[in-house]
Protein backbone atom coordinates (compact mmCIF):
# COMPACT_ATOMS: atom_id res chain seq x y z
CA UNK A 1 0.00 0.00 0.00
CA UNK A 2 1.63 3.19 -1.21
CA UNK A 3 1.01 6.33 0.85
CA UNK A 4 -0.20 9.50 -0.89
CA UNK A 5 -0.55 12.23 1.73
CA UNK A 6 -2.26 15.38 0.44
CA UNK A 7 -1.81 17.21 3.72
CA UNK A 8 0.54 20.17 4.23
CA UNK A 9 1.81 18.88 7.59
CA UNK A 10 2.35 15.11 7.51
CA UNK A 11 5.50 14.06 9.37
CA UNK A 12 7.45 12.89 6.31
CA UNK A 13 5.86 13.97 3.02
CA UNK A 14 3.66 16.88 4.09
CA UNK A 15 3.15 19.38 1.27
CA UNK A 16 5.30 17.38 -1.13
CA UNK A 17 2.55 16.80 -3.71
CA UNK A 18 1.38 20.35 -4.39
CA UNK A 19 0.11 20.08 -7.96
CA UNK A 20 -1.55 17.63 -10.32
CA UNK A 21 1.57 16.62 -12.24
CA UNK A 22 3.44 15.79 -9.00
CA UNK A 23 0.53 13.65 -7.80
CA UNK A 24 0.28 11.80 -11.12
CA UNK A 25 4.05 11.22 -11.21
CA UNK A 26 4.09 9.86 -7.64
CA UNK A 27 1.15 7.51 -8.23
CA UNK A 28 2.68 6.30 -11.49
CA UNK A 29 5.97 5.58 -9.69
CA UNK A 30 4.28 3.70 -6.84
CA UNK A 31 2.19 1.58 -9.21
CA UNK A 32 5.13 0.75 -11.45
CA UNK A 33 7.15 -0.16 -8.34
CA UNK A 34 4.49 -2.72 -7.43
CA UNK A 35 1.89 -1.06 -5.18
CA UNK A 36 -1.41 -2.94 -4.95
CA UNK A 37 -3.23 -0.03 -3.33
CA UNK A 38 -2.73 3.73 -3.18
CA UNK A 39 -3.81 5.20 0.17
CA UNK A 40 -4.97 8.83 -0.06
CA UNK A 41 -5.07 10.87 3.14
CA UNK A 42 -6.23 14.44 3.61
CA UNK A 43 -6.13 14.61 7.42
CA UNK A 44 -2.73 14.49 9.11
CA UNK A 45 -2.81 11.98 11.96
CA UNK A 46 0.70 12.63 13.26
CA UNK A 47 0.84 13.43 17.00
CA UNK A 48 -0.46 16.94 17.80
CA UNK A 49 -1.48 17.55 14.17
CA UNK A 50 -3.87 20.42 13.53
CA UNK A 51 -7.52 19.43 13.47
CA UNK A 52 -9.21 20.36 10.18
CA UNK A 53 -12.89 20.51 9.25
CA UNK A 54 -14.72 17.89 7.22
CA UNK A 55 -15.15 20.50 4.47
CA UNK A 56 -11.39 21.07 4.29
CA UNK A 57 -10.69 17.33 4.22
CA UNK A 58 -13.16 16.83 1.37
CA UNK A 59 -11.59 19.75 -0.49
CA UNK A 60 -8.19 18.05 -0.25
CA UNK A 61 -9.25 14.48 -0.96
CA UNK A 62 -11.97 14.48 -3.64
CA UNK A 63 -10.01 16.28 -6.41
CA UNK A 64 -7.12 13.85 -5.85
CA UNK A 65 -9.43 10.82 -6.04
CA UNK A 66 -10.94 12.12 -9.29
CA UNK A 67 -7.51 12.96 -10.73
CA UNK A 68 -6.00 9.55 -9.89
CA UNK A 69 -9.04 7.59 -11.13
CA UNK A 70 -9.07 9.58 -14.37
CA UNK A 71 -5.38 8.87 -15.05
CA UNK A 72 -5.25 5.34 -13.63
CA UNK A 73 -8.75 3.88 -14.10
CA UNK A 74 -7.76 0.42 -12.80
CA UNK A 75 -6.16 1.70 -9.59
CA UNK A 76 -7.32 0.38 -6.21
CA UNK A 77 -7.70 3.55 -4.14
CA UNK A 78 -7.88 3.45 -0.37
CA UNK A 79 -9.10 6.48 1.59
CA UNK A 80 -7.42 7.24 4.90
CA UNK A 81 -10.22 8.92 6.88
CA UNK A 82 -12.19 8.54 10.10
CA UNK A 83 -15.16 10.55 8.75
CA UNK A 84 -18.11 8.71 7.24
CA UNK A 85 -19.05 11.52 4.84
CA UNK A 86 -15.52 11.69 3.44
CA UNK A 87 -15.60 7.90 3.07
CA UNK A 88 -18.96 7.98 1.27
CA UNK A 89 -18.06 10.76 -1.17
CA UNK A 90 -14.64 9.25 -1.92
CA UNK A 91 -16.16 5.82 -2.65
CA UNK A 92 -18.79 7.49 -4.85
CA UNK A 93 -15.92 9.17 -6.71
CA UNK A 94 -14.22 5.82 -7.42
CA UNK A 95 -12.23 4.75 -4.35
CA UNK A 96 -12.76 1.16 -3.19
CA UNK A 97 -11.45 0.76 0.37
CA UNK A 98 -11.68 2.69 3.66
CA UNK A 99 -8.72 2.97 6.04
CA UNK A 100 -9.93 4.31 9.40
CA UNK A 101 -7.42 5.14 12.15
CA UNK A 102 -10.20 5.09 14.75
CA UNK A 103 -12.06 1.87 13.80
CA UNK A 104 -15.30 3.84 13.92
CA UNK A 105 -14.75 5.47 17.32
CA UNK A 106 -14.39 9.05 16.01
CA UNK A 107 -17.51 8.95 13.82
CA UNK A 108 -20.29 6.68 14.99
CA UNK A 109 -21.79 6.61 11.49
CA UNK A 110 -18.63 5.13 9.97
CA UNK A 111 -19.41 1.42 10.44
CA UNK A 112 -22.98 1.86 9.19
CA UNK A 113 -21.66 3.78 6.18
CA UNK A 114 -19.07 1.12 5.31
CA UNK A 115 -21.73 -1.58 5.66
CA UNK A 116 -23.98 0.28 3.17
CA UNK A 117 -21.11 0.94 0.77
CA UNK A 118 -20.08 -2.76 0.87
CA UNK A 119 -16.35 -2.01 0.64
CA UNK A 120 -13.37 -3.47 2.53
CA UNK A 121 -12.54 -1.73 5.80
CA UNK A 122 -9.22 -1.33 7.60
CA UNK A 123 -9.69 -0.79 11.33
CA UNK A 124 -6.73 0.52 13.30
CA UNK A 125 -6.04 0.43 17.02
CA UNK A 126 -5.82 3.90 18.58
CA UNK A 127 -6.86 5.58 21.80
CA UNK A 128 -8.17 9.13 21.84
CA UNK A 129 -7.47 11.37 18.84
CA UNK A 130 -4.25 12.43 17.04
CA UNK A 131 -4.30 15.47 19.33
CA UNK A 132 -4.59 13.49 22.60
CA UNK A 133 -3.13 10.03 21.89
CA UNK A 134 0.37 10.77 23.26
CA UNK A 135 -1.16 11.04 26.75
CA UNK A 136 -3.00 7.71 26.43
CA UNK A 137 -0.23 5.10 26.56
CA UNK A 138 -1.06 3.49 29.93
CA UNK A 139 -2.01 -0.17 29.32
CA UNK A 140 -2.55 -3.04 31.76
CA UNK A 141 -1.36 -5.46 29.08
CA UNK A 142 -0.73 -3.93 25.65
CA UNK A 143 -1.29 -7.01 23.48
CA UNK A 144 -4.30 -8.18 25.46
CA UNK A 145 -5.83 -4.68 25.30
CA UNK A 146 -5.25 -4.46 21.53
CA UNK A 147 -6.82 -7.89 20.98
CA UNK A 148 -9.81 -7.01 23.15
CA UNK A 149 -10.26 -3.75 21.21
CA UNK A 150 -10.27 -5.64 17.90
CA UNK A 151 -12.61 -8.37 19.13
CA UNK A 152 -15.21 -5.74 20.07
CA UNK A 153 -14.79 -3.75 16.85
CA UNK A 154 -14.86 -6.87 14.64
CA UNK A 155 -18.03 -8.13 16.33
CA UNK A 156 -19.74 -4.78 15.79
CA UNK A 157 -18.65 -4.65 12.14
CA UNK A 158 -19.82 -8.23 11.52
CA UNK A 159 -23.21 -7.49 13.12
CA UNK A 160 -23.67 -4.68 10.60
CA UNK A 161 -22.75 -6.95 7.69
CA UNK A 162 -19.21 -5.75 6.94
CA UNK A 163 -17.52 -8.71 5.29
CA UNK A 164 -13.98 -7.69 4.33
CA UNK A 165 -11.98 -6.54 7.34
CA UNK A 166 -8.27 -5.82 7.85
CA UNK A 167 -6.65 -5.02 11.21
CA UNK A 168 -3.88 -2.48 11.76
CA UNK A 169 -2.23 -2.50 15.22
CA UNK A 170 -1.54 1.22 14.94
CA UNK A 171 2.21 1.62 15.36
CA UNK A 172 2.84 5.08 16.80
CA UNK A 173 -0.76 5.70 17.81
CA UNK A 174 -1.20 5.98 21.60
CA UNK A 175 1.96 3.92 22.09
CA UNK A 176 5.45 4.68 23.34
CA UNK A 177 8.52 3.64 21.36
CA UNK A 178 8.99 0.66 23.70
CA UNK A 179 5.35 -0.35 23.25
CA UNK A 180 5.70 -0.16 19.46
CA UNK A 181 8.57 -2.65 19.59
CA UNK A 182 6.65 -4.90 22.00
CA UNK A 183 3.75 -4.86 19.54
CA UNK A 184 5.99 -5.70 16.60
CA UNK A 185 7.73 -8.46 18.56
CA UNK A 186 4.37 -10.13 19.29
CA UNK A 187 2.57 -9.19 16.07
CA UNK A 188 1.81 -12.84 15.24
CA UNK A 189 -0.70 -12.88 18.13
CA UNK A 190 -2.99 -10.68 16.02
CA UNK A 191 -3.48 -13.72 13.77
CA UNK A 192 -6.00 -14.77 16.43
CA UNK A 193 -8.41 -12.35 14.73
CA UNK A 194 -8.32 -14.52 11.57
CA UNK A 195 -7.99 -11.33 9.53
CA UNK A 196 -5.22 -9.88 7.35
CA UNK A 197 -2.79 -7.68 9.30
CA UNK A 198 -1.61 -4.33 7.95
CA UNK A 199 1.71 -3.00 9.28
CA UNK A 200 2.45 0.70 9.01
CA UNK A 201 5.92 1.46 10.36
CA UNK A 202 7.23 3.43 7.38
CA UNK A 203 9.69 6.15 8.47
CA UNK A 204 7.99 6.46 11.88
CA UNK A 205 9.58 7.86 15.04
CA UNK A 206 10.01 4.38 16.53
CA UNK A 207 12.73 4.01 13.89
CA UNK A 208 14.40 7.38 13.68
CA UNK A 209 14.28 8.21 17.40
CA UNK A 210 15.79 4.82 18.23
CA UNK A 211 18.54 5.47 15.68
CA UNK A 212 18.90 9.16 16.63
CA UNK A 213 18.29 10.23 13.03
CA UNK A 214 15.30 11.66 11.11
CA UNK A 215 12.32 10.53 9.04
CA UNK A 216 14.32 11.36 5.90
CA UNK A 217 17.07 8.96 7.00
CA UNK A 218 14.75 6.16 8.10
CA UNK A 219 14.44 4.09 4.91
CA UNK A 220 16.95 1.43 5.94
CA UNK A 221 15.31 1.10 9.37
CA UNK A 222 11.91 0.90 7.70
CA UNK A 223 13.14 -1.99 5.55
CA UNK A 224 14.37 -3.86 8.62
CA UNK A 225 11.07 -3.49 10.48
CA UNK A 226 8.99 -4.25 7.37
CA UNK A 227 10.91 -7.52 7.02
CA UNK A 228 10.23 -8.42 10.65
CA UNK A 229 6.54 -7.52 10.25
CA UNK A 230 6.26 -9.85 7.25
CA UNK A 231 7.92 -12.67 9.18
CA UNK A 232 5.50 -12.04 12.05
CA UNK A 233 2.44 -12.38 9.80
CA UNK A 234 1.73 -9.00 8.21
CA UNK A 235 -0.17 -9.30 4.92
CA UNK A 236 0.01 -5.64 3.85
CA UNK A 237 2.79 -3.08 4.25
CA UNK A 238 1.70 0.57 4.23
CA UNK A 239 4.76 2.49 3.01
CA UNK A 240 6.18 5.67 1.53
CA UNK A 241 8.80 3.71 -0.43
CA UNK A 242 7.10 1.03 -2.51
CA UNK A 243 10.11 -0.31 -4.43
CA UNK A 244 12.04 -1.16 -1.26
CA UNK A 245 8.96 -2.68 0.39
CA UNK A 246 8.36 -4.90 -2.64
CA UNK A 247 11.94 -6.11 -2.39
CA UNK A 248 11.25 -7.06 1.25
CA UNK A 249 8.16 -8.98 0.16
CA UNK A 250 9.91 -10.77 -2.72
CA UNK A 251 12.88 -11.84 -0.60
CA UNK A 252 10.79 -12.83 2.42
CA UNK A 253 8.53 -14.98 0.23
CA UNK A 254 11.60 -16.99 -0.80
CA UNK A 255 11.82 -18.22 2.81
CA UNK A 256 8.47 -19.94 2.42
Amino acid sequence: MGILNVTPDSFYDGGRFRNKSMVIRQVETMLSDGATFIDVGGYSSRPNADHISETEELKRVLPIVELVIKNFPDVLLSIDTFRSEVAKQAIDAGACLINDISAGHLDHQMLNTVAKLKVPYIMMHMRGTPQTMKQMTDYDDLIKDVLFYFSERIAKARDLGIVDLIVDPGFGFAKTIEQNFELLNRLELLKMTDLPILAGVSRKSMIYKTLDSSAEEALNGTTVLNTIALQKGASILRVHDVKEAMECITLTQQLH
